[in-house]
């Protein structure tokens, strides 16, 4: 009989229960045993409900308070020193203090999972670094599990991804894959205890094999898997998702392992070859529904795929599953009335994959589900032939854009100085990235203004307000360039998304991006235009408040998609450029409108890499191009801005030259400045705000500690081209922590202003 599995289940909950509960522990006003007891709930819930849809292989350790990774290095005893742990008693509060930090230490770093919005806790090594095994979550889950009546298959992610994602921290030139033989013992140690307590299954994530290896990765992966098939009494499965295997499908097929799972949808022309290569006891585990977008599984073709494999090893050895852990899905649509019944039968959340999943396993067996074929079928073709997803307009606009659209009037040397004589700057100018706090007052009338218990007259005079304040406090302050602070905005995504056409929103769509921070991306699911101006109402009042410069917020064409579930029927770059060409109109006004700075932020540039360099160069070039599209339509003295997240940029840096935006932000507090690096190495030529605050930490930063990370920065960048600004935007804290921090960063920038006039 062909099996049915699932990689990882959801573990937020249907209405957010665990960030609820997550928040309420740390503000002290949930228990640690108030905060298990929901965890429990949540674990109880997700294996219950894979369970009645069929699921045969149901994961645990699957479930996180915070993030897989970080609980992996805790599982490991991996803590680093400044957290002062005692070797012994581990627990949740050590996995918080290395995601939050503490008043004498940073949070670890913090960066994308892949190509993923999800954000992982990035592994620290130093030649100190051992490995035993410190924690028992995975065991305690497994057992929680049991006692339900349910044999589940533990989920860990692997020995050579766990080592590939982590960084040496000390300076000392560590060789980190010098440490895989021990970490590959605890390996084996946990896998032999599952053993004991009568796991059947254990799945090891190496999603790495979507990636190019090299020879120290390669021997990691096969010392690990040599070892680990020593362990008597428990099947292992290696997974790789988000990508096809490409150079590594040798590799991979060798691995001395009881099943393979491979990615279905990405690498959908490798299941052939995949199936090809296996021994004759091998199982395959193909993810043929995609487990990271929301469109129903066209179930026909899916079987068509699966066939050829079912008839090559058999159905005994065939698994069906998801292509990667359903935690990049929403949980159901069971509650979603926000949008019609047409869209809603398009779109299959993590519940509904269950079923879809559930569905192809018993066809491979001749069990067809008759009724539900027929009407996914009807709902493909419905879909495909529906007049809201084309526009006519849209298409004919962007066939039109000639090269001339792409650039602006002149180089950045000749802009550059007419925007220093317009906008006369001071040294070390300082700025935010663009969001304050969203207070829950904030929140509260937001809310009551959608539900219609607010006027619109009463909503506006209540953002006017909150703009004035920020104004008011950014000039007593001394900041030099300011923003409206984003009150209007419930998230710079959806924001947007809700203004343009060809998006769709759920009620209930949230999914995990990290911690406590969840986002309900916007569904595209037609052509994109902007029917009307969507900031410029705001970004003008605020101007009107101040002689000083304001700065205009706006989201960029690539994270506006990649920050979105995208439609799957024309090219991604189709979808950013008729994005780009909206947010251009929108630039535009807001130069009309009287603002001489406007940011476009693109979180999410490095996030769309693909994980293959082979495939980068074209991305990079429809991506850089529609950033360049967005801002070439205003004068040379107006200045363009740009923001990136936690971003890697040594290996992209020509591209984010490429983009020409005239000053970009980034985070570099976490890694002591540690990112500039590929800006200096390049000679990157314009401005660069290297963020001296960390807004993922509740911490607030002494000013000195600001004055370092800022020489630091003019050790390797000239003064004159460094601004000063937080790593993002601060609309998660709250202003009992932003108000300091923020006077102690210009109080920061003053301090390096006399030293430099000096």
């Amino acid at each position: 009989m062909t099996i049915s599995q699932n990689l990882g289940f959801p573990r937020i909950g249907e209405r957010r229960e665990l960030k609820k509960a997550t928040e309420a522990y740390w503000k002290g006003d949930l228990d640690y045993a108030g905060l298990e007891a929901t965890g429990a709930e949540l674990r109880r819930a997700n294996w219950a409900k894979q369970q009645a849809a069929g699921i045969d292989l149901i994961p645990s350790n699957d479930f996180s308070f915070y993030d897989q990774v970080l609980g992996l290095s805790c599982l490991l005893g991996n803590v680093p020193e400044r957290f002062g742990w005692d070797g012994q008693n581990m627990n949740i509060d050590v996995a918080f203090d290395m995601a939050r930090g503490t008043d004498g230490a940073i949070a670890c770093e913090m960066t994308k999972w892949f190509d993923t919005n999800y954000h992982y806790l990035v592994p620290e090594f130093t030649k100190a670094t051992s490995f035993k095994l410190a924690g028992s979550k995975i065991f305690e889950e497994f057992a929680e599990a049991k006692a339900q009546g349910i044999t589940t298959k533990p989920v860990i992610v692997g020995p050579a991804t766990y080592l590939s994602l982590g960084k040496v921290t000390d300076g000392s030139g560590l060789d980190k894959f010098a440490l895989a033989d021990e970490l590959i013992g605890v390996y084996v140690e946990i896998a032999e205890k599952l053993a004991e307590q009568g796991a059947g299954w254990l799945q090891i994530d190496e999603p790495i094999f979507a990636l190019d290896l090299n020879d120290a990765q390669r021997d990691v992966i096969r010392k690990a898997y040599d070892a680990l098939s020593q362990v008597r009494g428990i099947k292992i499965m290696v997974a790789n998702y988000f990508g096809r295997l490409g150079d590594n499908l040798e590799l991979f097929t060798s691995l001395p392992v009881a099943a393979l799972h491979v990615d279905g949808v990405r690498g959908v022309e490798e299941i052939k070859a995949v199936a090809a290569r296996l021994d004759d006891e091998k199982y395959l585990s193909v993810g043929i529904v995609d487990g990271r977008n929301v469109w129903k599984t066209d179930l026909k073709r899916a079987m068509e795929a699966l066939q050829p494999v079912h008839g090559a090893i058999g159905g005994n050895r065939l698994i069906v599953g998801p292509s990667c852990s359903l935690l990049h899905s929403p949980v159901t649509l069971r509650s979603e009335r926000k949008l019609d019944d047409e869209f809603l039968n398009w779109l299959a959340f993590a519940e509904e994959k269950l079923d879809e999943i559930v569905f192809l396993a018993n066809a491979m067996d001749n069990k067809i589900d008759k009724p539900m074929l027929a009407a996914n079928s009807a709902a493909m073709a419905d879909r495909a032939e529906s007049a809201r997803i084309h526009d006519e307009a849209v298409k004919q606009r962007a066939a039109a854009v000639t090269d001339a659209d792409y650039k602006r009037f002149s180089s950045y040397p000749e802009r550059a100085a007419k925007q220093r004589a317009k906008l006369n700057l001071p040294a070390f100018p300082t700025t935010t990235i663009g969001s304050f706090p969203q207070t829950a007052e904030v929140r509260k009338a937001r809310a009551a203004h959608k539900r219609g218990d607010l006027s619109d007259a009463d909503y506006e005079a209540f953002v006017e307000q909150q703009i004035a304040d920020a104004v008011k406090m950014q000039e007593d302050m001394g900041f030099d360039m300011l923003v409206h602070g984003e009150f209007e905005r419930n998230d710079m995504v959806e924001y947007f998304g809700e203004k343009l056409s060809g998006y769709a929103f759920t009620k209930f769509g949230w999914v995990q991006s990290y911690g406590s921070r969840y986002v309900k991306p916007p569904i595209i699911f037609g052509d994109v235009s902007r029917p009307e101006p969507m900031t410029v109402r705001w970004s003008k009042y605020a101007q009107s408040l101040t002689d000083k410069p304001m700065k205009g917020m706006l989201t960029g064409p690539v994270t506006m998609v990649q920050w979105a579930f995208v439609r799957d029927d024309q090219p991604r770059s189709e979808t950013v450029k008729q994005v780009a060409l909206a947010i251009r109109d929108e630039v535009v006004d807001l130069e009309t409108a009287g603002l001489a700075a406007i940011q476009v932020d693109e979180a999410a540039f490095r996030e769309g890499l693909p994980l293959r360099q082979s495939d980068w160069a074209e991305y990079l070039d429809w991506a850089t191009a529609s950033f360049r599209l967005t801002a070439g339509g205003v004068q040379d003295d107006t200045q363009v801005h740009t923001h990136m997240c936690y971003s890697e940029f040594n290996d992209i840096i020509e591209a984010i030259a490429d983009m020409d935006a005239d000053c970009i932000s980034i985070e570099t507090s976490r890694s002591q400045m540690e990112l500039l690096d590929a800006f200096v190495k390049f000679d990157y030529p314009n401005e660069i705000g290297p963020g001296v605050y960390d807004i993922h930490s509740p911490r607030v930063p002494a000013k000195q500690e600001m004055i370092d990370l800022l020489k630091k920065a003019t050790e390797v960048l000239p003064p004159e081209r460094i601004w000063v600004n937080p790593d993002c935007g601060l609309k998660t804290r709250g202003w009992a922590e932003v108000e300091p921090a923020l006077r102690h960063m210009v109080d920061a920038a003053r301090e390096l202003r006399g030293a430099k006039a000096a």
